[in-house]
């Protein structure tokens, strides 16, 4: 009796107290509000945009932010796109981030395929001197490439923009493609080896499809900032039609008016792109963010 009682207490003590089901009810209901909240303050600004690209001048000074416009202006849209250029400006646009994105893919998975998996005297001091770039300030180098594109009869030319969007992203994305070029395993290339396998079809056509899930993180990265980018392009290009979308909208700004509701309709033309990108690619984005941090 004293043996089967001194085990109901001892398995009493060492099993965990369960929890109230109504306290489980109520930390759940607090979080599903949180998260709602948080998703309602990330969809506002979207929602403002889009009213304010329906509204005539007189309504977006004379409207509050989130009204409803009373008149929706749904020409602004046709306007940007036939009259504003908006389509030139578009395929520019497409054109660049699509050239500088797969460059720098491609460049930043051959370096980190060299540092990573290859045996050779400076290979830290080359990783070393990539992520030296991360510490540049962007702004400190538009003098000095100005005067070399320049020099080189770049200046007004989309090659300009994409192989300075290619170099500054280089670094950035060899970082992120460091962790997971770390953790493949050896026995896969010492068996291609084997094989037969040349080095340069054992990157092309083993190691790099390995690691499509880091490579679409790296790719949307990349394609966020070379699409948005504002100050290289505004620089280095004066010709209108090579101009982006995010220059372009100067266009709609005038020395003694400004089409406040076209400039809204080119900003939501512009971030479309983008959003529709992110939503078909968020999956891989967060397989490739986390792959690189489990060894084994």
């Amino acid at each position: 009796m004293d043996q089967t009682g001194n085990r109901e207490n001892r398995a009493n003590r060492e099993s965990p107290p369960t929890e109230n089901p109504l306290l489980q009810k109520i930390a759940k209901g607090i979080l599903y509000i949180f998260l709602i909240a948080v998703a309602i303050i990330q969809v506002l600004p979207l929602y403002w945009l889009f009213l304010f690209s329906l509204k005539s001048n007189q309504e977006v000074f004379n409207l509050p932010p989130l009204a409803l416009p009373q008149d929706p202006q749904w020409e602004n849209y046709a306007r940007v796109w036939t009259q504003g250029n908006i389509g030139q400006y578009f395929f520019n646009s497409v054109f660049i981030t699509a050239s500088a994105v797969i460059l720098t893919v491609l460049f930043a998975s051959l370096v980190t395929f060299a540092i990573t998996r290859m045996r050779w005297k400076l290979n830290k001091l080359v990783l070393g001197l990539f992520m030296v770039g991360l510490m540049i300030p962007v702004h400190s180098t538009l003098i000095p490439l100005f005067n070399f594109f320049l020099n080189i009869n770049l200046m007004d030319h989309p090659l300009a923009i994409i192989l300075t969007y290619t170099a500054f992203n280089l670094p950035i994305t060899i970082m992120i493609l460091l962790g997971f070029y770390y953790t493949l395993p050896r026995e896969i290339e010492e068996a291609a080896i084997m094989d037969g396998c040349s080095v340069h079809r054992m990157f092309f056509r083993i190691i790099f499809p390995m690691t499509a899930p880091v490579v679409a993180t790296t790719a949307i990265i990349n394609m966020i900032y070379n699409w948005n980018e504002f100050v290289f392009v505004n620089t280095f290009i004066s010709s209108d039609r090579f101009k982006t979308l995010t220059v372009g909208i100067q266009n709609f700004i005038g020395q003694y008016s400004t089409d406040w509701g076209a400039i809204g309709a080119t900003l939501m033309i512009s971030i479309l792109p983008i959003l529709i990108a992110f939503i078909l690619l968020s999956n891989s984005i967060v397989e490739g963010i986390t792959s690189g941090s489990v060894k084994g």
